[in-house]
Parts: structure tokens; C-alpha cells; sequence
């Protein structure tokens, strides 16, 4: 495994070549964003660490340190570095539902009082960002969700999750039909579930992460050959579609979740991070970490280390990668 200076040396020598060319706080936040994407937790942090405490950017610098606080699962300090923002431009849509995300997985670990409090705010960040921009449709998504999911005494509501998928039939049809099939599970009219995650797939232009949702309804129901069969129809989309990478990750964690097959989610993952469209939305850092535990799994100790190193180097705070043993 590098050692930590290792580790901070490269960090640092990264940072000032990048500051070499970044002119303008401008183009710092786009190199920061693009190490978000890359799963380049440090060099982000470091990035936007660097940016002078002022100016019109400042907003924007506080919602992109948020979304890495997300990805390295500090939801603390995701909410505050979003408050900041919000707090600053409170006209943005996007701003509010970042916040909107990260103080939900802040309620989903916290007291049952908290969690009641919390679960308020958490609505209310996502109306406002629907408010904002009635066509985000990531925003439009997680407030049907947070409709879908939350009891009634903090504003949640099957009616109203139908609402947004009226709304979201205009926007995103294939997002549509995932948060009717959402309703429908709530409902336990799994028949109409699964038509509906079908419905997904089929208008989705980039069905490949639409068969990992429905391969996830598959392992809810218990239906193993059905999730072997949705999996392997991620697989062959994905490998038509080049910007579907995120969907062998998600697909991956569906293998794992199932205990099934973990030869086929190490591949997943290993094609994943070799892709051209690594995301945020599935670290790379974590990809890693995940393929390191497929790795001990199929008793490969010293490729588990290789990749348990590889999420270290990339993302030194990432607590489930520190508490890995190999």
C-alpha cells in the first residue's frame, strides 16, 4: 500500500501543476469538478481549499466541496458546506436539492426526533428546488421519492408522489415510470411494479441503468433467475452504450447485495473503471473499495489490497476504505 506521504507528495505535485494553468477561479472549480468525476476525492478538496474566500464563484465552490462530502459519505459536513450555499444563492435549483440530499442521509442515521426534523427540512429543500426549475428532473425525482417514502406526518404522500410523475412525464418519461413503479411496490401491486420498470427500459435512452433498477426489484421479490437475467441484459446495453458505465456499477452492487455471482460484479467493476464515464454519482474510489471486498471474496488477497490502496490514494478520508482490512 503507498504510504500516506506517498500519497500527499503526488497530491500536492498534482495540485501545482493544475494551479499552473488554472488562471481564474473559473477554471480551478472546473478542474475541481472534473477530479469529483474522476473519483479524485483529495485533489477536489484540495482544489476548492485553494479558491480565495470570496467572489461570485464562492457559492458554486461550497456546493461542489458538498457533493464530495457526499460522495465520501460525511453527511455532516455535506449539509453545512450546502447550507453555505444555499445560503448564498438561494435561487438555484441545484443548490437546494443537493441539500435536500445530503440532509437526507443525515435523517436516515439519526435519532427518531432528529430524523422527524430533519425529514421537514429534507422536503422542503426539494419543493424549493422543483420551485426553481419545475424541469430538474434528478429534483423532480427525489421529491417524488421523498412523496413515495416518508410518512405523512412530515409531508410525504402516495398522491403526491403520483403528482410528480405527472410532472415528470413532460421532463423525463423513463424516470416517470421508475417512480410509478416506486408507487406501486408502496402499494404492493408488484404486477404493475414490474410493467412499469419495464415501461423504464423501454422509452430510456440509456436503458442499460434501467435494467439494474429493475434487477433490484427482482432481488426485493426474491426472484434470482430474474435478476440474473436483468443483469446480464445491463451488461449487453452497457456495452452499446458508452456513457452507461454507472449502470455496471449500480449493477455490480446488485450482484452483491444477491450474493450471487461475484465474478461477473468484479468484471462489472473492473470495466466500469476502466470506462470513459466515471461519475459522482458512482465514486471511483469506492468502485475500488467494493471490487477489493469481490477481490477477498474470491480469495485474491493481494489484488484486495491493490484496489483497498487504489481507493485510499484517491480518496484518504473515505472512512469504509480506512476501517478495510485485508
Amino acid at each position: 500500500m503507498a504510504s500516506a506521504l506517498g500519497v500527499r507528495a503526488g497530491l500536492v505535485a498534482s495540485i501545482l501543476a493544475v494551479a499552473a494553468v488554472a488562471e481564474t477561479p473559473r477554471e480551478t472549480l472546473a478542474h475541481a469538478n472534473a477530479a469529483l468525476q474522476a473519483g479524485e476525492a483529495d485533489k477536489a478538496l484540495a482544489l476548492v481549499g485553494s479558491l480565495p474566500n470570496g467572489g461570485s464563484d464562492l457559492a458554486e465552490a461550497q456546493n461542489l466541496e458538498c457533493r464530495v462530502r457526499f460522495t465520501l459519505q460525511q453527511w455532516d459536513a455535506a449539509v453545512k458546506e450546502c447550507e453555505l450555499a444555499v445560503r448564498l444563492d438561494g435561487q438555484n435549483s441545484s443548490y437546494h436539492m443537493w441539500l435536500g440530499r445530503a440532509l437526507g442521509e443525515k435523517a436516515d442515521r439519526a435519532s427518531f426526533l432528529s430524523a422527524f426534523n430533519l425529514g421537514k427540512r429534507v422536503r422542503m429543500e426539494f419543493e424549493a428546488a422543483v420551485r426553481l426549475n419545475p424541469r430538474n428532473a434528478p429534483a423532480l425525482t427525489d421529491l417524488g421519492m421523498f412523496y413515495e417514502q416518508a410518512p405523512g406526518v412530515v409531508g410525504g404522500g402516495l398522491g403526491k408522489a403520483e403528482s410528480v410523475a405527472e410532472e415528470l412525464d413532460r421532463v423525463d418519461p423513463a424516470r416517470a415510470h421508475v417512480l410509478r413503479a416506486n408507487i406501486a411496490e408502496a402499494r404492493k401491486d408488484y404486477g404493475t411494479a414490474e410493467r412499469e420498470y419495464k415501461q423504464a427500459i423501454a422509452v430510456s435512452p440509456h436503458p442499460a441503468f434501467q435494467w439494474t433498477t429493475l434487477a433490484s426489484f427482482y432481488r426485493r421479490r426474491e426472484r434470482w433467475t430474474s435478476v440474473d437475467w436483468a443483469i446480464q441484459n445491463c451488461v449487453s446495453a452497457a456495452a452499446r452504450d458508452k456513457q452507461a458505465g454507472v449502470a455496471l456499477y449500480d449493477g455490480a452492487g446488485v450482484l452483491s447485495e444477491s450474493n450471487r455471482n461475484p465474478e461477473l460484479a468484479a468484471k462489472m467493476l473492473e470495466e466500469y473503471l476502466a470506462s470513459s464515464s466515471q461519475t459522482e454519482e458512482a465514486p471511483v474510489f469506492a468502485a475500488h473499495l467494493r471490487l477489493a471486498r469481490l477481490e477477498e471474496e474470491l480469495g485474491d488477497r493481494a489484488a484486495a489490497q491493490r484496489e483497498q490502496a487504489a481507493a485510499l490514494a484517491l480518496a484518504r478520508e473515505y472512512g469504509p476504505a480506512q476501517g478495510a482490512r485485508h
